[in-house]
């Protein structure tokens, strides 16, 4: 198979099982031949982009296009999106509240499990207050749109996802981006800036990379030059630490720091929660264009994220298993030439190939044995630096992870 899946941060993808149906072009119409020639030039330089149609639970082991794999591609990182506590409080929540919301949360939308699990989540995390939003990419758009406008200026690293450079763009604030993890460069735009309203903006664990962001290195900053200290916790939530994700104790305490975790990888669910003090809180529901003007998650979803919550609290055991297994691959891909393992202590495990032909080829001859490992090109992460996205998860055995480093060392 040519194609991988790859973290939703660029594109659209084909669905395999509706096949090629591109017709020719109809005589005369430009704009259709440019979208068709633009299409064979990302499948040349092997950019193209499919769906994979799975079959079945999530889960390490899944069926995918009609092949039962064991999966190194998901964020579901403690194994918790098929769990049987949570398929049991979605038929519980199922029988009180039905199916869908029926309104936006400032109509009739916001139901009894919405206001449960923000009082719950932000007890967890730590801040006083907390707003459910449907998606962390809606949570980002609205954060940055209510917070900061054309006076304002946005602050953001270079590997930020997507999300947040879309919604930095869309604020209409002065958009600044820095080199990753530069400091230095940082004050110094910090300090040249004149806007009235400042927001340093940062994922907490890069989605590409695996590494993490020095969030009270960041957080001084943000005192010095009275900004906002944004962080995106998409893939540490649930994962670092106690389970509470990257917040620092200070970062917790302060009331210039705003901290989002999405639902839908470690949590195992969907959606994202954004948690800060009070008054951002209340102002976001004034303000949040793309909270106010949707339609509400199903509830059914919020009663989910609740025992999903106490599933996280209570999952020593995962996230030691976890570790144990991204010690184990690390350990095991030592000295591969096929890659550069990038350093990082999280689920995520770049092998950085370098051309994008190079790491599909490297992708397709995993699948062959069975093992599903994406490859991510530009313009997911730079040019020449096309990797393998390993993703480990706490649903994985020893014995899954030692197959991957067998494949790897056997290919090479």
């Amino acid at each position: 198979m040519a194609n991988r899946n790859e973290d939703c941060k660029a594109g659209t993808h084909a669905d395999p099982s509706e096949g090629d149906k591109r017709s020719t072009a109809v005589p005369g119409f430009l704009a259709l031949t440019r979208l068709q020639q633009g299409l064979a030039a990302l499948k040349a330089d092997h950019l193209e982009r499919r769906r994979q149609l799975l079959n079945g639970a999530q889960g390490a082991h899944v069926t995918v296009n009609g092949q039962r794999v064991i999966a190194f591609c998901s964020n579901d990182y403690l194994g918790l999106a098929a769990d049987p506590a949570l398929v049991a409080a979605a038929h519980a929540a199922l029988d009180q509240c039905g199916v869908g919301a029926g309104a936006a949360h400032l109509i009739t939308g916001h139901h009894r499990f919405h206001h449960d699990f923000e009082a719950a989540f932000a007890h967890f995390v730590g801040k006083p207050a907390a707003l459910l939003f449907s998606t962390g990419y809606l949570a980002n758009l609205g954060v940055l749109s209510a917070l900061v406008d054309r006076r304002g200026e946005v602050f953001a690293d270079k590997l930020n996802h997507a999300s947040l450079v879309d919604a930095a763009q869309l604020s209409g604030a002065s958009f600044t981006r820095y080199r990753h993890n530069d400091l230095a460069q940082l004050e110094g735009q910090l300090a040249a800036s004149t806007a009235q309203d400042k927001a340093i903006v940062t994922d907490l664990v890069f989605s590409m990379d695996g590494d993490i962001a020095p969030v009270d290195a960041l957080l001084d900053l943000a005192e010095r030059y009275d900004a906002w200290l944004y962080l995106d916790d998409a893939h540490g939530f649930g994962v670092l630490n106690d389970g509470r994700g990257g917040l620092t104790e200070r970062a917790r305490a302060s009331d210039r720091v705003i901290y989002l975790a999405t639902l839908g990888k470690a949590a195992g669910v969907s959606g994202a929660a954004v948690a800060a003090h009070a008054s951002v809180i209340d102002w976001l529901i004034q303000k949040a264009r793309p909270y106010i003007y949707t339609t509400a998650s199903p509830p059914l979803l919020a009663a989910c994220l609740l025992e999903s919550l106490r599933q996280i609290e209570t999952g020593a055991a995962r996230r030691e298993r976890l570790q144990s297994h991204i010690m184990q691959l690390r350990e095991g891909l030592a000295g591969l030439k096929l890659g550069s393992l990038m350093p990082s202590d999280t689920p995520i495990q770049p092998l950085v190939i370098g051309a994008n032909a190079d790491a599909v080829r490297l992708s397709q001859a995993l699948l062959q044995r069975g093992l599903l490992v994406p490859a991510i090109r530009t313009p997911t992460v730079p040019a020449n630096t096309a990797r393998l996205r390993i993703t480990l998860s706490a649903a994985h055995s020893a014995d899954d992870v030692a197959k991957l480093v067998e494949a790897l060392h056997g290919i090479a």
